[in-house]
């Protein structure tokens, strides 16, 4: 099957340009927060972060020539403070923490049948929910054939929630056009569950929150031949999410004015920020 390259170098150079502002917003705005497991009846020990680490289980299938789906489960790593890893007792061995994510969106730039081997699309996300859930024990993540699944290892409960405020999608070609690199960027409400406000601090708590995904082609594992009803799954791809307020100043539009130069400094800030995952 021959796919069409519908690469716009302009369009795609706003998209990415602000992504990579939407990387630098999240170093300068993090705001630092606390979350207390023992105060929502979880075993692990209080821990002070601006930075959270996110390894990515999902699904994104073409639901037409122009329009996508995206769901699965965030796990959250590990934490980070001013650059530097810190401990989280208890994370992933007598709690877990994760998201859980639906979303829907369009591309701007290829259709549902361009190969992303070989040609850049570009879209963004038009809908998103999301909640953030605590559960006892070391949750786990992997797939059921191409749905994302997560086996808790105690008890859940729902600590928070949030939706879209704006976020793009981007898939670059890699590795001499034999593979791709997806990348997502945006923001989010968040609010805290009822009941649940002991587990976070300051009170009252971060109400938005940036995030930022650049998956690794090994995490990529594609489906189909092109066309809805194709995508891709990744196992186990990279990110993080930071907490700030409202009255923080927004995540700019795209601004053709800047060099593609900001790209790399965006991308290398996420990989800076992010710890080797085991």
């Amino acid at each position: 099957m021959r796919f069409p390259s519908l690469l716009l170098r302009t369009v795609f150079r706003g998209i990415l340009v602000a992504m990579a502002l939407a990387f630098a917003y999240q170093g300068a705005w993090a705001d630092t927060f606390t979350f207390t497991p023992s105060a929502v009846g979880l075993t692990g020990s209080a821990v002070t972060a601006d930075n959270v680490l996110l390894s990515n289980f999902s699904n994104l299938t073409y639901t037409g020539a122009t329009t996508f789906s995206d769901r699965g489960f965030l796990s959250i790593t590990g934490f980070q403070l001013g650059g530097s890893n810190v401990t989280a007792g208890g994370l992933n061995s007598t709690y877990s923490l994760y998201f859980q994510f639906s979303g829907t969106g369009h591309l701007s730039t290829g259709t549902s049948s361009t190969d992303p081997r070989t040609a850049v699309t570009a879209g963004v996300f038009d809908t998103l929910t999301y909640s953030l859930v605590g559960a006892s024990g070391n949750a786990t993540f992997g797939f059921s054939g191409q749905n994302p699944t997560v086996t808790p290892g105690g008890a859940t409960q729902t600590l928070g929630s949030g939706t879209l405020i704006n976020g793009n999608v981007v898939t670059t070609p890699a590795n001499g056009n034999s593979a791709f690199v997806p990348t997502a960027a945006g923001t989010v409400t968040f609010a805290i569950a009822a009941g649940k406000e002991g587990f976070f601090s300051p009170n009252p708590f971060h109400d938005k929150a940036f995030f930022a995904f650049t998956n690794a082609v090994t995490t990529v594992e594609p489906f189909g031949s092109g066309g809805p009803g194709s995508g891709f799954l990744t196992n186990n791809g990279g990110g993080n999410l930071n907490f700030v307020d409202s009255v923080l100043a927004p995540v700019p539009e795209p601004s053709t004015g800047i060099f593609v130069a900001t790209v790399l400094t965006g991308v290398a800030l996420l990989y800076r920020r992010r710890s080797p995952r085991s």
